[in-house]
């Protein structure tokens, strides 16, 4: 596996390709803007782009969804209980003072314990509700796709609509299970460890309890 990102947009949030070195296939995990610069890097990755993975609909993890789809006509994968999100994208953009560039609705749904496969790899979702009612995310390859659930030394905020912070609780519970050495990349800020998180992050640890919002 291979993994590359760009981290885009007045967000930051961080753009992923996962790809297959074995049979040269690739998918893209939560393209949030800058289609242009997204798309240079699925070419320089020199693989087939087979699909694009979204863990939430939040308009930062979409929003070049439509320019990529423009250039490669690739199946979106989205569950179900965003698509109220997905399709609110235009508004939630606006209330930032941003344009948005709508991509037809996803015609795949991520279900939870299902497994995404890419050439050889494999990914198990987990719905993982609490930021965004249909927010998932994708463990496989000793690593975590992991959205805006968990970030180092922090968590996804839960004041924004359809946010629910005992639902919160219970996703981060369920990631803190996964196994020490697993490599969490979030979509926003640098990659951590579920280890690391455990021993240090108040949200995992014990010292806090989600009540609201975080520092993303």
């Amino acid at each position: 596996m291979r993994l590359r990102w760009v981290t885009v947009g007045p967000f930051q949030e961080n753009a992923y390709l996962v790809t297959d070195d074995a049979t040269g296939r690739c998918a893209l995990v939560d393209p949030g803007d800058e289609p242009a610069r997204v798309a240079v890097m699925v070419r320089e990755s020199g693989a087939t782009l087979e699909a694009i993975w979204v863990t939430h609909a939040h308009l930062d993890h979409v929003g070049a969804v439509a320019g990529i789809l423009r250039e490669w006509n690739v199946p979106v994968f989205l569950h179900e209980a965003d698509l109220l999100l997905w399709r609110l994208a235009p508004q939630q953009a606006a209330a930032y003072g941003l344009g948005f560039d709508q991509a037809p609705e996803p015609g795949e749904r991520l279900r939870d314990g299902d497994t995404l496969r890419l050439g050889s790899l494999e990914f198990r979702v987990l719905h993982t509700p609490g930021h965004a009612p249909g927010h998932c995310i994708l463990h496989g390859e000793g690593i975590v796709l992991g959205g805006d659930l968990l970030f180092a030394g922090s968590i996804g905020r839960t004041d924004l609509p359809l946010g629910d912070p005992v639902a919160m609780q219970r996703s981060l519970a369920r990631v803190a299970s996964l196994d020490d050495a697993t490599v969490v990349y979030p979509g926003h800020g640098p990659a951590t460890t579920i280890g690391t998180e455990r021993a240090s992050n108040p949200f995992l640890n014990g010292v806090a309890r989600v009540a609201g919002a975080s520092s993303r």
